[in-house]
């Protein structure tokens, strides 16, 4: 928890009245004012010189003065047009940092990277503090997108961290559709007294470590046509479960989970990505799940 003292949490509250700015509660905006959160988010990052990082949601821009020491070049996407147009001419002293007044959901990454890194390498990182109401959709845009990053460092809900991290047994949709993708772990827990105005829920940094190939062999949107209808009532046996997102009936649901080993009566947030991928690959050999 930070103290008053702490040079981020004044400085942050100086930088607010200067720039007379009243974080927008719509736009989930909370100003992180905890400098070892801050500095557990960018040594996680591992950072160097040749990286590439992009932020989304920069607030007042204190992490990315920070990225901006460590890394080659950061770009900073804020959705807010007027903090955006402010942090233009309070980072222009940086060279190796760009602030895009956008959306990030309606950015292609491809385009973006060429629009504005130098050079051939599409290699790049993800650190940011992202808003709790957009954070899981934010979320599988870089992972799903086709130049996905080596790493993302992100600050998020505690409890969409640990249910991204969820091993078998309290797996969730949103945590298979991470892992299917990178190897997520939690780097720090921060209460919410860590950011300016408090939210009414505690954070968490999580660190995910991006596979260069998804942790299972499976056509992705047919695999997560399966794995939706699986968790379309996720207190249900899967049998009950299946049947139900299959449009199937629940003897056939039970033959399809018998052929891929799997007990009818397990609950679909016990499966482990390996079991999801047998079932997917049970089932599309034997109907159709086009939508």
């Amino acid at each position: 928890m930070p103290k008053e003292s702490d040079p981020l949490l004044a400085r942050t509250k100086t930088l607010m009245r200067q720039l007379h700015i009243h974080a927008r509660k719509g736009l989930g905006q909370h100003f992180l004012v905890d400098s070892t959160s801050l500095e557990a988010s960018i040594t996680a990052a591992e950072l160097s010189s040749h990286d590439v990082v992009i932020e989304v949601g920069p607030g007042l821009g204190v992490l990315t003065e920070q990225l901006a020491q460590t890394a080659g070049q950061v770009i900073a996407i804020e959705l807010d047009e007027r903090i955006s147009s402010l942090l233009q001419k309070s980072l222009s002293r940086l060279p190796n940092v760009t602030i895009l007044n956008a959306n990030i959901l309606d950015m292609d990454i491809s385009n973006l990277l060429q629009q504005t890194v130098p050079g051939p390498s599409s290699d790049y990182k993800v650190v940011a503090n992202l808003p709790y109401y957009i954070a899981a959709p934010i979320l599988r845009h870089f992972l799903e997108a086709k130049i996905k990053p080596q790493r993302m460092v992100v600050m998020v809900q505690k409890e969409v961290a640990e249910s991204i991290v969820a091993a078998s047994g309290k797996m969730s949709l949103l945590g298979i559709g991470v892992q299917i993708y990178g190897k997520p772990s939690i780097i720090k827990y921060v209460p919410a007294e860590s950011f300016h105005p408090p939210p009414k829920v505690g954070s968490a940094i999580i660190r995910i470590d991006v596979y260069k190939q998804p942790a299972v062999d499976v056509d992705i949107a047919g695999f997560f046509r399966v794995v939706r209808a699986g968790f379309s009532a996720p207190r249900k046996q899967l049998r009950n479960s299946l049947a139900q997102g299959l449009s199937i009936s629940p003897d056939n649901a039970a033959e399809l989970l018998n052929k891929a080993g799997i007990s009818p009566q397990r609950r679909a947030a016990t499966l482990t990505l390996k079991e999801w991928a047998e079932l997917y690959n049970c089932v599309t050999n034997t109907i159709s799940i086009e939508n």
